[in-house]
């Protein structure tokens, strides 16, 4: 039998380890549930009012398979007629197939084949791969002053877009209007990354005369803006990888916090207990 100081002092020490019990506890508990704001802020380290010039600037080049859309245009409409002709160009694939790319007369389009080429009105075939916009714009002029007075030549890129996967809250494919977007405005057309997305390293794959390069940007960093991604290419592809507390997690018992709460009440009852019987 104890004696009542015998048993005092038992009780005292369990009360000791049931407390050193429940830190550990709530400790495990804050690894799982807790991020520093240095996990989750862009562009930390920018002062107010700070300037800083995106000096990677990004100007498109038209790639085999991009689809343009060329509409020419005169004083003499009739005269530009011939030259927005619904004609289609025959394209070959990779594994010797032909197919056609269908158009329309109020916005003739033309697919760039694996020459590099489109097959153009009158003039035939046009070399426009790794040519810009403005360029092809100009060569064009230039072909149609032979035909027409004062040209005028209007082109777009018809399929600009960006892919955006891994830990952001709406992965997808995405169309872009125009021929500049960011990789912030592609985070943001994808409504921004999850809690979970790995904000200092996310990759963007770009490929670049039939190789896939793999760039890794900082997000966290002002540095960003410096980077030769934060202007997106067409096709461009940003994974956002998942941060290291999600990549172990995903191995263990996703109950692992819930069962540390539930042995947490327990093991505050009991102290409770310990408290009523000893009074």
């Amino acid at each position: 039998m104890f004696t009542k100081n015998a048993l005092a002092n038992h009780n005292n020490l369990l009360r000791k380890k049931i407390y050193q019990l429940i830190c550990c506890l709530v400790v495990s508990a804050s690894i799982f549930s807790c991020k520093t704001k240095h996990d989750v802020l862009y562009f930390q380290n920018s002062t107010n009012l700070e300037q800083i010039a995106a000096t990677k600037s990004f100007t498109p080049v038209f790639k085999i398979d991009d689809i343009l859309s060329i509409v020419v245009s005169a004083s003499d409409m009739e005269a530009a007629r011939p030259f927005n002709l619904g004609t289609s160009t025959a394209i070959t694939s990779a594994e010797g197939a032909s197919s056609t790319a269908g158009t329309s007369a109020s916005d003739p389009s033309y697919l760039i084949g694996t020459d590099g080429s489109i097959d153009f009105p009158v003039i035939g075939k046009l070399k426009v791969s790794g040519l810009t916009r403005v360029e092809v714009k100009e060569v064009l002029k230039e072909k149609l002053k032979i035909y027409i007075k004062n040209p005028v030549v209007t082109v777009r890129l018809k399929n600009f877009k960006i892919t955006v996967i891994g830990e952001v809250n709406g992965p997808g494919s995405y169309s872009i209007p125009n021929e500049r977007i960011t990789i912030i405005e592609a985070l943001g057309l994808a409504r921004d990354m999850t809690i979970k997305g790995n904000r200092t390293n996310v990759v963007v794959i770009r490929e670049i005369d039939g190789v896939s390069t793999y760039y890794r940007v900082d997000l966290t960093a002002k540095t960003i803006f410096e980077s030769p991604v934060y202007y997106l290419a067409q096709n461009d592809v940003i994974y956002v990888e998942p941060n290291e507390s999600q990549i172990k997690n995903a191995g263990s018992n996703p109950n692992v916090l819930a069962i540390v709460l539930s042995v947490l009440g327990i093991a505050l009852s009991v102290a409770n207990l310990i408290i009523v019987a000893d009074r």
